[in-house]
């Protein structure tokens, strides 16, 4: 072989190496870079790996974080239901019941104001109006119940003390007594007046009617008798200014009236002194109706005690429960008031009597007046006569003093009362003067004076009476 073959052959070789070469070099080129996508593949990976781990992460802190927030909120929310809770139970129901028994008792509302409008903010507020509501309406069976027991005791006692007044006014006319047992009498009757007074209210409060059958009885002695039937009956100074003797009021609502002018003047007596009268007026009015106005000259009420008084004698409330009048129960006004309903009359209670105390006025409407014949059925001597206008009348010139009024003729004459202001009073003397009454009719002086107690009430049976 020839130098240049070898030469030759060398370099085939040599380029053979080097074909080979660049191919492996080609070769494991290609390879690291597919190896290198391959790792930057795997680290974009393990970055994305890494990037949601964090996002993981971070979700589940904030997960946490919300749960931690929502389980404060919802302790918190707890906490204060379980206030709510409690101070439902420790002031808002107590306070309730309070409310119950007088409305000047707060009720206090809901202790965070935040829980308002949500659903147990209803629910807390939805059980007071429950036991309200379950409380009020067993009151109401409660106190019916108590008073038709009322009713019906009282209706029995007022039978008895019916023929018990019969009997005494039997024993009265009889026979001729002793002074003594004739005053006996008059007190016993006058007892059994006052008893059968606050039967007769009670009933009435409790649905029960006056217990009397009278006939058409005129308006003096409807006031006179309604006096009668009072302790401290010697303080009420009656004057009747009525244009006309004949006035009277219907039967069917003699009674009611006579029952209205004995509580608002027990209410007078009660709110003065012992030493202080009472004055009841009669007046005719304009409108044909007649006024009853009864003035003290107490302390007076205060505004609430006015309020109240006022409320229960418009006769707007149809039914008033016992629990509302105290203990003892004041039954006085609550009977007033359902009078009033029934039979059409109108009382008002204020501030404006002359002496400082309280004035009660009662109209009574002209539809339950009525006129009497005073020949058929002459009035009680007993009674107010009516005040006359007076008449002018000339004074000798030379007299200092006026002469003194002529004295009655006979040994006994009934006491008149003066009064008070003497311009008035110098010509209600004048115009009015007493009437004379014979010896022998001292004796049934006591008889008229047992008319004006029983007023002309006829009664009826106990049957008809309940």
């Amino acid at each position: 072989m020839t130098l240049s073959s070898k030469i030759a052959l060398a370099l085939g070789v040599l380029s053979l190496l080097l074909a080979v070469w660049a191919l492996l070099l080609a070769r494991s080129r290609r390879k690291h870079i597919r190896q290198g996508r391959e790792l930057s593949a795997q680290a974009q990976a393990a970055d994305s790996r890494v990037q949601a781990a964090e996002g993981r992460t971070r979700t589940e802190v904030q997960n946490r974080q919300a749960a931690e927030s929502r389980t404060q909120e919802l302790t918190a929310r707890e906490a204060e239901l379980v206030d709510e809770v409690r101070h439902l139970v420790s002031d808002r129901l107590p306070a309730l019941a309070l409310h119950l028994i007088s409305s000047h008792h707060p009720v206090p509302g809901l202790l965070h104001k935040n829980l308002a409008g949500s659903e147990a903010a209803q629910l807390l507020d939805a059980l007071p109006e429950a036991v309200s509501g379950i409380v009020l309406k067993e009151r109401r069976r409660i106190d019916a119940a108590a008073r038709a027991a009322l009713r019906g005791a009282t209706q029995e006692s007022q039978a008895l003390s019916y023929r018990l007044q019969t009997n005494i006014v039997g024993l009265q006319h009889e026979f001729s007594a002793p002074p003594r047992l004739t005053q006996s009498l008059l007190e016993s009757d006058h007892i059994n007046e006052q008893n059968l007074r606050l039967t007769q209210r009670s009933a009435i409060v409790c649905g029960g009617w006056p217990g009397h059958v009278r006939k058409d009885t005129y308006v003096s002695e409807v006031v006179s008798g309604a006096s009668s039937r009072l302790r401290g009956f010697d303080r009420i100074n009656i004057v009747s200014r009525l244009g006309l003797s004949n006035i009277g009021v219907v039967g069917r609502a003699a009674e009611p009236v006579a029952v209205v002018c004995a509580e608002l003047m027990a209410n007078a007596l009660e709110h003065s002194r012992d030493d202080l009268m009472v004055d009841v007026g009669l007046i005719q009015t304009g409108n044909g109706s007649v006024c009853i106005t009864i003035d003290d000259a107490g302390k007076g009420m205060t505004s609430e005690a006015l309020a109240r008084g006022r409320s229960l004698i418009s006769g707007e409330q149809q039914e008033v429960m016992l629990l509302e009048l105290g203990d003892p129960p004041s039954m006085g006004f609550a009977a007033i008031g359902r009078l009033v309903a029934d039979y059409g009359l109108h009382v008002s209670i204020d501030t404006s009597s002359p002496y400082g105390g309280v004035r009660a006025v009662v109209s009574v409407p002209e539809n339950l007046l009525t006129s009497i014949d005073e020949n058929a059925t002459p009035p009680s001597v007993m009674a107010p006569q009516p005040a006359v206008a007076p008449q002018a009348h000339k004074r000798p010139a030379a007299a200092d003093t006026p002469a003194p009024s002529p004295e009655p003729s006979g040994a006994a004459a009934l006491p008149q009362r003066r009064r008070r202001f003497s311009a008035t009073a110098t010509n209600d003397e004048t115009a009015a003067a007493p009437r004379p009454l014979n010896p022998e009719d001292t004796g049934a002086m006591w008889s008229d004076f047992q008319s004006g107690l029983t007023g002309d009430r006829s009664v009826t049976d106990s049957e008809s009476t309940l």
